[in-house]
């Protein structure tokens, strides 16, 4: 792979382009990490709305009808449902593993079948999440496993 960088002091914006014979699946990697890299998601926090860096999601979650969003840095209420999450951030590397959790697949260190089809996935900072049956084989496709 070859990279070229031209500074350009007259430029008002940014542009990567990227020119490539097929598109491979590091090639998709770093693609998905440009688009995460400047998006945002508005939390509350203390009541006030913050904004927080896609990157930094491990998971969301509904838990008595109110959304959380988990990073490792703690754990803050969405204003958005969890199915309007999950339009905004499937194209972003996020999946539903359950019917209450959207899991950031960039944050998984590892799998393990569970009982009843289940897998069961640690994410990097150690936290256990269960991927429900019916959504275990969605998963599996998902990440080509």
């Amino acid at each position: 792979m070859k990279i070229t960088i031209q500074t350009d002091a007259s430029v008002q914006e940014t542009t990567i382009s990227i020119t490539c014979k097929e598109i491979a699946p590091e090639l998709e990697r770093l693609i998905e990490a440009l688009r995460l890299s400047d998006k945002k998601l508005s939390v509350k926090i203390n009541g006030e709305v913050h904004l927080i860096d896609l990157k930094q999601i491990l998971y969301a979650e509904v838990v008595d009808r109110c959304t959380f969003v988990y990073t490792e840095n703690g754990v803050f209420e969405s204003a958005l449902r969890l199915y309007e999450l999950e339009l905004m951030l499937s194209e972003h590397n996020f999946f539903r593993v359950n019917k209450s959790t959207l899991l950031n697949l960039n944050k998984i260190e590892s799998l393990k079948s569970d009982i009843d089809r289940r897998i069961r996935v640690t994410l990097k900072n150690g936290y256990q999440l269960i991927i429900s049956r019916a959504y275990a084989e969605d998963f599996k496709a998902k990440l080509g496993v």
